[in-house]
């Protein structure tokens, strides 16, 4: 039995030292530690032992085992630091290969025409002031002249939180000139961009949500020169020299007189396309005169201050500025589209 322990463990320690892959070495220890291996098949003889061989015989035995056992785990140790190695060499990187360039991003033409409407107001002196999308009704309608029954509150066209109509996103940028007139000591100068929200129906010129940038300036001897002066420096500023605009008189509750301000469609030059619904003409802003309620209301004294205020479609602004025929193209987030810009 000692003779066939050391052939087993010279054997064994042999192969193991030889073995070059994990399962190979696993059939291995099956074979010599296994329940039916060679070490095994000895220790079962030990029975047929005198009682004085066994004390001997068990120590040899014990000491095969651990050598074994110990020359599997070097064997394992081997194979996996070679396997590490191996994988390391077949996903090196070549650091001399010139690397992928990461894709820049920009800004995406809506906050593009934003930032030159502000670098162009902020010229000017105006400051621009940010305002909540969730508005009181009092601020979006009553404090701006617009008293219950006008058509703009009913809840066909505003969406409103609770039954009383008193909670709504803002369908307007307006309410931000009350908050001004009520916080900012005069003369005032200042734009409130802003998202909105009516419930229009999605065509080429319209959404549901769109954004507006709100302007007011009140200050002594204001006049609807200054207001129209200004709107026409913006447009030649956004659109270049020579910018055709038109004023057309319309009705807002919170301005008297009104007007509407139209630049010349940019898809057809005036002749008339589906853009601008074949008028030649897209509106880009609604403007007046601040009514002399809405100053009264905010403890203003028209009779010493007066202002002008308008409000203006972002997204139209960005499709004349840019040339875009189509406003759902701003939404759609296609970056084929987007890459243009």
């Amino acid at each position: 039995m000692k003779e066939q322990l050391a052939n087993i463990k010279s054997e064994a320690l042999a192969a193991f030292g030889a073995v070059d892959t994990p399962a190979a070495l696993d059939e291995l220890r099956v074979k010599y530690l296994g329940k039916k291996g060679e070490l095994t098949a000895v220790l079962k003889q030990m029975g047929k032992l005198s009682a004085e061989e066994r004390p001997a015989m068990g120590q040899l035995a014990n000491e095969v085992r651990a050598a074994l056992e110990e020359a599997i785990e070097t064997s394992a140790r081997k194979l996996e630091a070679a396997a590490l190695e191996a994988k390391l060499k077949a996903e090196a990187l070549d650091v001399t290969v010139p690397g992928r360039a990461p894709k820049q991003g920009h800004k995406h033409p809506m906050y593009r025409a934003l930032d030159e409407i502000k670098d162009i107001f902020v010229g000017m002196g105006f400051t621009v002031l940010d305002g909540p999308e969730v508005e009181l009704a009092e601020l979006n309608f009553d404090r701006l002249n617009a008293e219950e029954g006008h058509p703009s509150r009913d809840w066909s066209d505003t969406f409103y939180f609770d039954e009383d109509s008193r909670v709504m996103l803002r369908s307007q940028t307006s309410p931000m000139q009350v908050r001004a007139m009520d916080t900012m000591p005069l003369p005032i100068r200042i734009i409130a961009p802003g998202r909105v929200y009516r419930k229009d129906e999605v065509d080429a010129t319209h959404s549901p949500m769109f954004h507006q940038v709100e302007g007011m300036v009140i200050d002594k001897n204001v006049t609807m020169a200054d207001l129209k002066g200004t709107l026409n420096l913006l447009a030649e500023e956004l659109f270049g020299k020579g910018t055709i605009t038109r004023f057309r008189p319309h009705h807002f509750p919170f301005t008297e007189p009104s007007c509407e301000m139209d630049v010349q469609c940019h898809k057809c030059g005036g002749a008339g396309c589906p853009t601008c619904k074949g008028e030649g003409w897209i509106e880009l802003l609604g403007a007046g005169m601040i009514h002399p309620n809405v100053l009264r209301m905010a403890s203003i004294d028209p009779e010493e201050w007066s202002g002008w205020a308008f409000g203006m479609g972002l997204e139209r602004t960005a499709m004349r500025r840019f040339k875009i025929a189509d406003l759902r193209l701003i939404f759609e987030n296609d970056v084929r589209f987007l890459e243009q810009f």
